[in-house]
């Protein structure tokens, strides 16, 4: 059978991550979750002090990053993969309320991103693979086989991410997730390099009202349709 690649971007808490997973499990594909990538690097800037609330040493990070060294490592006992950050499993590290207030600071240094799509585009040199971001579609794999572009209500997106992080026991309030999921909207829509739209062949899917098993029985007849066609890309 023919392999493809599947791009999945949209905004931030629209269950991109969770759709790239079940539809890679499901094809046996290779899932990488690019704003794994973004965090790892945040959290990285943020132990060296680079990054707070209230400054950002953009110069200081560029100069340290051919120090970073970012790999997934598939976890049996979980059945995904982890990011490791210069071999340190980081993955609890990264998902905190704090790194998310920053990561779209990090993500719109161009050198960052430089970094990182030229690590994402070896991973899918063989297809095969389904990755979810802000920018798969449109810079990453400008010629994916299948794009979904994704979106939900803003309080929608809040809620799901409110209940996720007091799920891993963080103490956050609804209104600092709501802020901080309004303002990564407007940062990855604003910046100058790379910023989050709608590929014009994105398939666009609002979620607001989709179960996770109606938005994946959704999808994968969007892929079979793929998979059925003649390969020719």
């Amino acid at each position: 059978m023919k392999k493809i690649t599947i791009a999945i971007d949209g905004f931030s808490s629209t269950g991109k991550s969770t759709l790239a997973k079940q539809i890679a499990k499901h094809l046996g594909y290779v899932f990488v979750d690019s704003g794994a990538m973004y965090r790892a690097i945040t959290y990285y800037a943020m132990k060296n002090n680079f990054i707070s609330e209230t400054h950002l040493d953009t110069a200081k990070l560029i100069e340290n990053l051919p120090f970073v060294t970012l790999q997934f490592r598939v976890n049996e006992a979980l059945g995904f993969a982890e990011m490791y950050l210069n071999n340190e499993n980081v993955e609890l590290n990264i998902r905190t309320i704090e790194v998310s207030r920053l990561v779209s600071k990090i993500a719109a240094i161009s050198e960052v991103r430089a970094k990182l799509v030229e690590q994402q585009q070896e991973m899918g040199k063989n297809k095969g693979i389904v990755m979810d971001g802000r920018d798969i579609g449109t810079v990453v794999f400008p010629d994916a086989d299948l794009k979904l572009f994704m979106t939900a209500s803003t309080e929608t997106k809040a809620q799901r991410r409110f209940d996720e992080l007091v799920e891993k026991g963080q103490h956050v309030t609804f209104e600092e997730v709501l802020q901080n999921v309004q303002e990564r909207d407007y940062i990855d829509t604003h910046r100058e390099d790379s910023p989050l739209v709608k590929a014009e062949d994105a398939i666009e899917i609002d979620n607001s009202h989709l179960s996770k098993k109606e938005q994946f029985e959704l999808v994968m007849e969007l892929v079979n349709e793929v998979l059925q066609e003649p390969s020719e890309k």
